[in-house]
């Protein structure tokens, strides 16, 4: 699957023959690199014979989808878990990292998406804990305090260092994470979505000290799911698919329509692209017509959405649902689908815009509010954050109805048994007895046993969070046509894929999202796989 890569600023060998060859000759070797690495974990191939090149004073941006393969890919450079074969090297020289302190040793920093930091702590201890200053044998607390705010300086912060760090909201606590990363000498920074906090101005100041260590010769290793940050920056692109290395380019060379369609495995205009659109445009005629979209539009929506965002989250964004449709939200894994539904259920708190069900402007404060508005959500994951595994479908099934009753209204066996049945009967979930525990039950049974929970409450909007991820294609098909059934009934849904080809099948309306914020809204002949991947990539009409 791979592809042949450019030196820095050279012509690609494959590309331009001798010319190519010679330029190569004087190219710079890589600071950090890979051969043929792979790392297989219980039944998932994680990575499979990745070549990786890292150069000194470069941005090289690592992008894929989720599973593709990045995080285990940072995860062997920085010896937090051994590769089964292949052979890593740092300046040359072949290297095993036993652990992340290892790697910091030699030189290789890592700043990860989540604040790995102390919050009890001080800012100044975050900064420099573990390597604080001493003088005559005791820490010298002047000089770290002095020390802290000249490395938040660099990034324009500041702030009393003095203060614990969980005085400080989320995305300060990120810059606080990043001046640690780069207080120290490294030879290799590694950025593992730095940017998923951070306001706009918080990016453009942070991109701007990384161009400066770029000119200073550190190579930078930098993962974001965001298109435009990731042209902004980047030197050389590689992309990584299913735990192979797709292709390394020259940001320059390769436009960001290719960039989206080497992401997904989707070739633009090919032979199974345009068969997935016809057969997306023949499901969406059978359910709609264009004429009826335009006069459902006319009508009072469900739920609207008013310039409606999350600072460091999600851009201010206008949405309709409306009753007895569904609404598509497509977009790559970081455009801000999960943040949104999120903020629909109140699970996060919007900080600014209007939410209003039924015309009238509601505060959407807890989950407990969105269901009592009559919203149910399924999120993206449901092993984490959907089934009980130990508990039985039933008690699965009646949680949700229960919880909105209050404990105090005990909702009798008897009835929670007919409930449970009903429901495992309406959406053919294979059990053989509602008391049989969830946890047993293949992955599509059990997320159509989520699906019962959330009916069982008879909503008005149920948001579906990749509600047919990893479940079989006859699964799929059947939770898909069950939800166009319930729409037909007057629910309305909002839906969430990964795969645009079914978001297309069953959507009545697609809203698209990149880099947290909404770019466009399509319907009729304008939804098609190919409109949407480029509007995705910035080139869609």
């Amino acid at each position: 699957m791979t592809h042949p890569a450019s030196e820095p600023n050279q012509p690609a060998i494959g590309a331009h023959g001798a010319q190519g060859a010679r330029a190569a000759v004087n190219a710079p070797e890589p600071i950090l690199a890979t051969a043929g690495v792979s790392k297989t974990f219980p039944g998932v191939k994680a990575l499979q014979g990745v070549d990786f090149r890292l150069f000194p004073g470069e941005v090289h941006t690592l992008m894929g989808q989720n599973g593709a393969g990045k995080s285990t890919l940072i995860n062997v450079l920085t010896g937090v878990v051994a590769p089964d074969a292949g052979t890593i090297r740092l300046g040359g020289e072949v290297v095993a990292f036993a652990s992340p302190q290892e790697a910091e040793a030699a030189g290789v920093r890592t700043l990860y998406q989540e604040v790995n930091l102390c919050p009890n702590l001080s800012v100044a201890e975050n900064i420099f804990a573990g390597r604080q200053p001493r003088r005559f044998g005791a820490i010298d607390w002047p000089d770290i305090k002095r020390r802290a705010q000249a490395a938040l300086a660099r990034l324009d912060v500041s702030l009393d260092v003095t203060r614990s760090l969980d005085a400080y909201p989320i995305a300060v606590q990120q810059m606080v994470a990043i001046a640690r990363a780069l207080s120290v000498d490294a030879r290799v920074l590694i950025l593992d979505e730095p940017t998923s906090s951070l306001d706009d101005s918080e990016v453009a100041q942070l991109f701007k000290i990384l161009r400066h260590l770029k000119q200073s010769g550190i190579a930078i290793l930098f993962v974001t799911h965001f298109i435009e940050q990731t042209y902004a920056i980047s030197d050389r692109i590689t992309v990584m698919r299913n735990g192979e290395r797709e292709g390394e380019y020259l940001a320059r060379d390769l436009p960001a329509d290719q960039l989206v369609s080497k992401m997904v495995g989707h070739e633009r205009m090919s032979a199974r692209l345009r068969e997935a659109a016809h057969d997306a445009q023949a499901a969406q005629a059978a359910h709609e017509s264009d004429e009826g979209v335009r006069a459902s539009q006319g009508a009072q929506p469900f739920m609207e959405l008013r310039g409606v965002g999350r600072r460091g989250t999600l851009q201010p964004i206008d949405l309709d649902v409306q009753a007895g449709q569904i609404l598509g939200l497509a977009g790559l894994l970081g455009s801000g689908r999960t943040e949104t539904a999120r903020l629909l259920f109140g699970a996060d708190r919007a900080d600014s815009g209007t939410i209003l069900v039924g015309g009238n402007p509601v505060r959407l404060r807890s989950p407990r509010d969105a269901v009592r508005h009559g919203i149910g959500y399924c999120a993206e994951d449901r092993k984490k954050e959907g089934i009980v595994a130990e508990l039985s479908i039933r008690e699965n099934i009646l949680l949700a109805l229960q919880a909105r009753r209050g404990w105090w209204r005990k909702i009798s066996r008897q009835r929670a048994r007919e409930l449970a049945d009903l429901w495992i009967e309406r959406l053919g979930i294979k059990a053989s007895d509602a008391e049989q525990p969830i946890g047993l039950l293949s992955g599509g049974n059990q997320q159509k046993a989520l699906l019962a929970r959330w009916l069982a409450t008879d909503p008005k909007l149920l948001i579906l969070d990749e509600p047919t991820r990893g479940i079989d294609v006859a699964a799929k098909f059947d939770i898909m046509d069950r939800l166009l059934a319930l729409c037909a009934n007057g629910l309305s849904i909002l839906f969430i894929s990964s795969e645009i080809s079914e978001v297309l099948r069953v959507s009545h309306r697609v809203a698209v999202l990149r880099d947290r914020r909404k770019i466009a809204e399509v319907a009729g002949k304008a939804s098609t796989e190919d409109n949407i991947y480029r509007l995705i990539a910035g080139s869609g009409e």
